[in-house]
């Protein structure tokens, strides 16, 4: 292990079970030490038949990733690297909305941690403008219908900032740890069952009520609506100001003709 990552006490499926509240999420919990990744993990497991609401936590992964394929440092013994399988009634056009899911659950996890969060489209949670985890979902399909949907996360919890700067060189500049944020250690197992605990009642908010109260939620969180923004796709380029997201969880930017579009895969930077 790097000297420069602060090794945190273990992850403990007793610890996280005591403080697990949620009828579905963590209905079968499985704790591994390194992985190449939960989702990688969790798909096999889900293409076998593993139940919904099945758990995969990993203390470190070898191959983490983020949105667009990007690495997601993922040191161990310090952060939580978790995925949650979900079945149902679902078509890969609605499959984005659970990235939005996510995001709130991450986000309301890092608001019961003692941090204030924000997110940035679409998975992004940010505390003071700088990036503590996001989260990443990953489909098995038959047609246009979801056989099966796993939404990973990573966060970044008591990773040394000093270890970020090693690992992420310049990119650093806009990542942080929820204990830099507030201060403190963060207890891990309590923090994997509050965002899982979370997760379950966005689901099931999400399918009582369907996408218009997670969209409503997810606007009072996002920073980017009314902003200006670089759009990057494959060979192509725009700039223009974000008016929110559509019903299926794409960004809307308006460009400079006032022409509004529909955002789904690029990467997007800030302007302002």
């Amino acid at each position: 292990m790097s000297p420069l990552v602060i090794e945190s006490a273990p992850l403990s499926v007793a610890g996280i079970r005591r403080r697990l509240s949620a009828p579905i999420v963590g209905r079968q919990l499985y704790l591994c030490g390194q992985v190449e990744s939960t989702n990688a993990t969790l798909s096999r497991l889900a293409r076998s038949g593993a139940p919904e609401g099945t758990v995969v936590l990993a203390e470190a992964q070898t191959a983490g990733r983020g949105r667009l394929g990007q690495p997601w440092f993922s040191p161990p013994d310090v952060n939580l690297y978790a995925s949650v399988l979900f079945r149902g009634q679902l078509t890969l056009r609605e499959a984005p909305l659970f990235s939005l899911v996510g995001g709130l659950a991450l986000a309301d996890a890092v608001r019961e941690a003692g941090a204030t969060p924000a997110i940035k489209w679409p998975n992004d949670v940010l505390v003071e403008g700088r990036k503590v985890g996001g989260s990443l979902i990953e489909c098995g399909a038959r047609g246009d219908e979801v056989d099966y949907l796993v939404l990973g996360v990573g966060v970044n919890l008591n990773v040394d900032l000093d270890a970020l700067s090693a690992a992420l060189g310049p990119a650093a500049a806009g990542a942080t740890s929820l204990r830099a944020a507030i201060g403190r250690e963060v207890d891990r197992d309590a923090f994997a069952a509050s965002y899982l605990n979370l997760l379950d009642a966005w689901v099931s908010c999400y399918r009582a009520e369907g996408p218009a109260a997670v969209l409503e939620s997810w606007g009072e969180r996002d920073i980017l609506t009314g902003r200006q923004v670089e759009i990057r796709g494959a060979g192509y380029r725009f700039i223009g100001r974000v008016a929110g997201v559509d019903p299926r969880g794409r960004l809307v930017v308006q460009d400079a003709v006032g022409e509004r579009r529909t955002v789904s895969t690029e990467e997007i930077y800030l302007c302002d």
